[in-house]
């Protein structure tokens, strides 16, 4: 027979690889809330090069190499004291906090309720991919209008001093639907992002780590290569969502007059064809490799220490 300490050993790993049956939901909300708002303020400055990249105008053209190096120079800006320059790459953060921690919440607490009443126990992969979809399109819903006023300030040339100007105006100028146009495209790269990402995490996770206990280096591995993975299968949509998201403040009469996905697909590939699509390529990696590990790895460690201290309660 065993011993008590060794049946305490197993029921503590048996609780915490069982996630949707002996977390509470307000564990997994915390537990996303947290690795959201790290995920999304860690690799900011990333993301707004990615989003200037992608941006189309009639004048200007972008390319990753000069997005990189506009950002080098305000790096080196900042190193002389201009802290107005460097804060560029910076602005909007408000709204990826404001947005990220309830949307993320609402994200891993969805995803672990459909992942386990979808695999009914089990851990199976398309279980994973469809909580990961039911979760993508709760979370995207709600952070949708947040992420328009992110990409607003993120611009180059963006003269908005805080979210609350950026988001007034937006709603005077453009209406509610400014806010929501993009939403389709969202969903159309975001259900099969997380479908991808959430699948590949589980995949790599088992593989890497088979007995499936808490492990920081497996979930940060098994994090990258999933953000890799579906970053890399929805480079395309990203292109056109970041066109319907900014067009409001684009010089470019056809770009501001975008009506929605066909019209932002046909004047990517009128400007720069096929290789349009893959525009923020290199940015938009690098962005959600080390994101989605520190999204990941965040949540698994909060949810560990959130089912320890849940444990040491009871007793």
């Amino acid at each position: 027979s065993s011993s008590p300490d060794s049946h305490c050993t197993m029921e503590d790993e048996f609780d915490y690889e069982s996630l949707g049956t002996n977390s509470t939901m307000l564990q997994n909300a915390i537990a996303g809330a947290l690795a959201g708002i790290g995920e999304h303020c860690v690799m900011y400055p990333v993301d707004s090069i990615k989003t200037r990249t992608q941006v189309i105008t009639s004048t200007t053209t972008i390319s990753a190499s000069e997005a990189v190096a506009a950002a080098a120079r305000e790096h080196r800006q900042m190193m002389e004291n201009n802290l107005k320059s460097h804060r560029n790459l910076w602005r909007g953060v408000n709204s990826v906090v404001m947005g990220a921690g309830p949307a993320h919440a609402l994200h891993f607490a969805t995803y672990e309720f459909c992942k386990d009443r979808f695999s009914d126990g089990g851990n199976s992969l398309v279980a994973s991919g469809a909580a990961g979809a039911c979760a993508t399109l709760a979370h995207d819903t709600l952070l949708n209008p947040f992420d328009v006023v992110k990409q607003r300030m993120q611009l180059q040339d963006s003269t908005y001093k805080t979210v609350r100007e950026c988001a007034r105006k937006i709603y005077t100028h453009e209406g509610l639907i400014a806010f929501y146009i993009s939403l389709p495209t969202t969903l159309g790269i975001s259900i099969p992002f997380q479908s991808i990402q959430f699948a590949t995490y589980e995949y790599f996770r088992k593989k890497i780590n088979s007995d499936g206990g808490y492990d920081p280096k497996t979930h940060m591995l098994a994090g990258a290569i999933a953000g890799a993975t579906a970053s890399s299968c929805t480079i395309p949509l990203d292109v056109v969502k970041t066109l319907l998201q900014t067009r409001g403040s684009s010089n470019d009469p056809r770009v501001r007059n975008a009506k929605g996905l066909w019209d932002a697909i046909k004047i990517v590939y009128d400007y720069y064809g096929y290789r349009g699509f893959l525009r923020g390529y290199t940015p938009r990696v690098l962005t959600h490799m080390p994101s989605t590990a520190i999204s990941w790895s965040v949540y698994e460690y909060f949810k560990f220490f959130l089912k320890g201290e849940s444990q040491h309660s009871r007793h």
